[in-house]
């Protein structure tokens, strides 16, 4: 099984829904099945900060697609690198960053195995 970086990007991340995936406002779908895990550097976020982490998928691919995964973090983050668990997503699924609280610049990375 060979292992890839699927998506990758920088994004001075604020106030709207930001698509890993697809690079702009989001959630968007992507139909690539495949074992998905995500890498984000927050070594910008300071103290005031909070960034929110979502996943979506759909159960079914005529189904909604809903959140499944969420992470809030705030403040300065140590370690800097956030690792996602790994899904399997396949139906319909997204990857977003928005931030609650400050302007973020987040680089990110969605490795994919497949």
């Amino acid at each position: 099984m060979a292992i890839t970086a699927a998506f990758e990007g920088t994004e001075a991340v604020s106030t709207t829904e930001w698509s890993v995936t697809t690079d702009s406002a989001g959630p968007d779908v992507d139909t690539t099945a495949g074992v998905y895990q995500l890498f984000l550097d927050l070594s910008d976020m300071i103290a005031g900060d909070e960034l929110q982490i979502r996943f979506y998928e759909k159960v079914r691919a005529a189904d909604t697609q809903r959140i499944f995964y969420q992470s809030n973090l705030v403040g300065a983050q140590s370690p800097a690198n956030w690792v996602s668990p790994s899904f399997v997503l396949m139906n319909g699924w997204d990857m977003t960053l928005d931030a609650i609280a400050g302007t973020i610049t987040v680089t990110w990375s969605v490795r994919k195995i497949a």
